[in-house]
């Protein structure tokens, strides 16, 4: 499955963004999907997770509360809405597929988008 992210920019602290994630290639509603950040000279982390039907969903503890992730299995894409941005969010967001599910670790996802940039300014 090719997945392709955007809605990444520069925003204010406090403001919002809605990231999408377009996938093609296979059938979109057999994958869990996920949310992952890196930011400038840090590792990849986890950030949100989706399992296939969009009835479940698990975030790291740092934007629980403020990001939420969804999707729309018809529209093949997934979605991470953030709010109440912080300087600390800034970093290249990806997404990526499973087809084991949902989770929150690399190795169970099998395919990874480009990163789109989010950048929050104080």
């Amino acid at each position: 499955v090719q997945l392709q992210a955007s809605g990444g920019g520069v925003v204010q602290a406090g403001g919002s963004l809605r990231l999408s994630c377009a996938a093609s290639g296979r059938t979109f509603s057999n994958y869990g999907m996920g949310w992952f950040r890196q930011a400038p000279g840090k590792d990849r982390e986890f950030v949100a997770t989706v399992d296939r039907s969009g009835s479940r969903t698990y975030y790291t503890d740092s934007v629980k509360g403020r990001f939420t992730v969804s999707r729309e299995n018809a529209k093949n894409t997934v979605y991470l809405q953030m709010y109440s941005l912080r300087a600390e969010d800034t970093a290249a967001y990806y997404c990526a597929a499973s087809r084991r599910g949902w989770g929150i670790g690399f190795d169970v996802y099998d395919f990874w988008g480009q990163g789109t940039l989010v950048t929050v300014s104080s």
